[in-house]
């Protein structure tokens, strides 16, 4: 079933879901704090690879080299970036724009749940969100859309089109996303 499940997934049609505990979310103070230490390394990390680049909304950077390893994702809400780690090594980074006061993105660590390359949203008027990754039960995901540098969506974190395509073909269910405050 498994096998079946990943091919039809491949095949781009169907979406990719494995429920399991590795799946669950943590939202807890511990993770909370790990995921803000995850951006403040993020922050050091991207003065190493990419020097002081101040991006501006849409804007994202890959590294020649993405290395190996397997991948993460680090989100901090405060400065509306996404960061792209391949094993310890930083790969990529982006600009986002996360949930508006009163919609705001939640925080801690996420596992990818689910995965589509085209999805529509059931919640809100059937809003478009490409390269869908699924980080909880209630909404919040990973997607392409409007990003116009400050907080916008109704909790999702909204990526560049381009790096959202390039991030959901690096990733799997499974791969941590931790966000920051």
């Amino acid at each position: 079933m498994r096998k079946l499940a990943v091919a039809l997934a491949a095949s781009g049609l169907f979406a990719l879901s494995v429920p399991t505990a590795a799946t669950a979310a943590i939202e807890t103070e511990e993770a909370k704090f790990e995921a803000a230490s995850a951006a403040d390394t993020a922050r050091w990390d991207m003065l190493d690879v990419f020097g002081p680049k101040a991006l501006a909304p849409n804007q994202y950077l890959w590294a020649k080299d993405l290395g190996s390893g397997p991948p993460r994702v680090v989100i901090s809400l405060a400065d509306q970036m996404a960061y792209v780690y391949r094993g310890d090594r930083l790969v990529g980074m982006s600009t986002i724009s996360s949930g508006k006061p009163g919609k705001d993105t939640p925080t801690g660590i996420f596992p990818i749940k689910e995965k589509k390359p085209i999805h529509f949203s059931r919640k809100y008027d059937n809003a478009s969100m490409p390269h869908m990754q699924r980080l909880d039960d209630y909404g919040i995901a990973l997607h392409a859309g409007f990003n116009p540098g400050e907080p916008a969506s109704k909790g999702c974190v909204r990526l560049p089109k381009a790096f959202a395509a390039r991030l959901y073909a690096m990733t799997q269910v499974g791969t941590p996303v931790l966000i920051a405050a």
